[in-house]
């Protein structure tokens, strides 16, 4: 999660938005209140929208009377950051996981998202070359993270009865665990690890224990994107 150029609040004038877009060498900023808190988003899409509809305006009289075009003459109006964003603004948390926020972005069309804290204060910004970067993650972290926050931590597993192997991603799981549970457990969670591709399942179990009602562990600790 990059650091934040200067946050533009509702009344920072539209030159200044554009001027930290070029500035910073980035395509959109989230805009707060006065109280740090998201509520929207400007993009370079709606600055050039102003300037191309501020040019030349070839709407039909419906189009006109549209929300559509109402939304657009604002923007086209637009002399502060409050008149030009776009909103709501889509946000994620900042204990949410790679895989959620992913997920977010492609359902909502979105090229970043403002990353919250528990008030819902802006604390940072994540795009999807961020989360690109996830998977560029070397062999030997994952399969580190993998023994430490799913064998050990999770399932309370000894390392050492259990074969951990990861290729370009692709996680390897070998060996004989205590009850047949542990092996769904092991299976959920290990591609919730940060650059997991995929997983490779070639566990057996001593016990069957599938015929009983087994509590959820507790999920794995997201670090910061």
């Amino acid at each position: 999660m990059p650091v934040l150029p200067p946050k533009p609040v509702y009344a920072t004038p539209f030159k200044v938005v554009a001027e930290q877009l070029s500035r910073h060498g980035i395509s959109g900023l989230p805009v707060v209140d006065g109280d740090d808190r998201v509520i929207g988003v400007i993009s370079e899409t709606d600055l050039m929208m102003r300037q191309a509809a501020s040019v030349a305006d070839t709407a039909s009289r419906w189009s006109r009377l549209s929300r559509a075009h109402r939304r657009e003459q604002i923007k086209v109006r637009a002399r502060t950051a409050g008149q030009l964003m776009s909103q709501p603004a889509v946000t994620v948390h900042a204990e949410d996981s790679i895989a959620e926020a992913a997920r977010t972005m492609m359902e909502q069309k979105v090229e970043r998202l403002p990353v919250v804290d528990e008030q819902d204060c802006l604390i940072g910004i994540v795009t999807r070359r961020d989360l690109l970067k996830v998977f560029l993650r070397p062999d030997s972290e994952i399969r580190r993270d993998v023994i430490d926050e799913v064998l050990v931590r999770t399932l309370w597993v000894v390392p050492q009865t259990t074969g951990v192997t990861v290729d370009d991603g692709v996680v390897k799981l070998e060996g004989r665990l205590e009850r047949r549970s542990e092996i769904d457990i092991a299976l959920r969670l290990t591609p919730l690890i940060d650059g997991v591709v995929a997983v490779v399942g070639k566990l057996t179990y001593q016990l069957d224990d599938s015929h009983l009602k087994v509590a959820e562990p507790a999920s794995i600790s997201r670090r910061p994107a």
